[in-house]
């Protein structure tokens, strides 16, 4: 088993030593509807070029099957490595054996695989760790909060390893002396997605729960439940919203004091980070088998820095 080791951001962000010759990459993001995974793609894609790589891309669309037949497909044309972000955390195993059989580096990317801890030597993880980023998240809402109040959570796709980390980070915050006063009330997924956030959030407000904050696993969800609280004239300053991501339109929303808190999760370094990471494995190169890219609070008081990193 490889260990895993915490590797600066600085260092993620290196350059390979050689540019590619004529090398070509196949990439499947899991939906690029989702906004994170635009930004993701457009980083790799920059990565991948400056490199001199060529790159395939493939839109999994939520769909689990039609990701492992890109992954197939990727093999069968003969690439020289995969870039997998994937649908779901269980769903790995399928493509880790086909890569390993047919002998091509695969890299996950941003989304942790099931198997992280066991992966062949050709293959590796670049994102960064959920348990810092729920954790950070909800530490910041048990202060705004003074350690007291009823929480509402927007969970995202079930089964995905980032929903169950961050939501159990949640749960772990809530549990300790400071944050003992923080109660879960109502918790549902919807699946990373704004709209069915926002209709999530509807049928709460439709219920008559109370409630202080508003807790969700990524900025889309969190932007989501905001639209739903705007749509019944509900006073933003009455309620803390917090999302994950610190996306452009997250940002807006903080601009606008409709979002309290969100983690910056650096897709542009993640995205580079996988870049060079296949290359490296392409090469032969021995190297751990996750590279973790850090997680950063943002509030109102420190947003100026991050809108200008998307």
């Amino acid at each position: 088993m490889k260990k895993l080791s915490l590797i600066s951001l600085a260092a993620t962000l290196l350059t390979a030593t050689a540019l590619a010759d004529d090398l070509e990459i196949g990439v499947s993001f899991f939906n690029l509807n989702d906004r994170f995974a635009i930004g993701l793609r457009e980083s790799l894609e920059a990565a991948a070029e400056e490199r001199g790589m060529a790159v395939n891309v493939e839109d999994a669309r939520d769909d689990i099957g039609r990701q492992l037949s890109q992954v197939q497909n990727f093999i069968a044309a003969g690439v020289g490595g995969i870039i997998v972000q994937p649908v779901h955390t269980d769903s790995t195993q399928a493509m880790t054996r086909a890569a390993e059989q047919a002998g091509i580096p695969l890299v996950y990317v941003n989304r942790q695989p099931v198997d992280l801890d066991s992966l062949p030597d050709n293959q590796a993880f670049v994102g960064s760790d959920e348990k810092e980023s729920g954790t950070l998240q909800a530490q910041e809402v048990c202060r705004l909060l003074g350690g007291e109040g009823k929480l509402l959570v927007l969970m995202g796709t079930l089964g995905d390893n980032a929903a169950q980390v961050r939501t159990q980070d949640i749960h772990d915050v809530i549990a300790t002396d400071e944050c003992g006063g923080l109660e879960v009330v109502e918790k549902q997924a919807a699946d990373f997605q704004r709209i069915e956030a926002n209709d999530l959030m509807t049928n709460w407000l439709t219920s008559g729960v109370e409630f202080d904050a508003v807790i969700a696993n990524n900025d889309e969800m969190a932007i989501g439940a905001i639209q739903a609280l705007k749509n019944v004239g509900y006073d933003m300053d009455e309620v803390i919203v917090a999302g994950i991501d610190a996306t452009s339109d997250a940002l807006a929303a903080m601009q606008a004091d409709e979002l309290d808190i969100t983690v910056f999760q650096n897709g542009a370094a993640q995205g580079e980070g996988a870049v060079d990471t296949i290359r490296k494995l392409v090469d032969g190169a021995e190297i751990d088998s996750a590279v973790w890219i850090p997680f950063e609070l943002v509030t109102p008081e420190n947003m100026d820095q991050y809108m200008r990193r998307n």
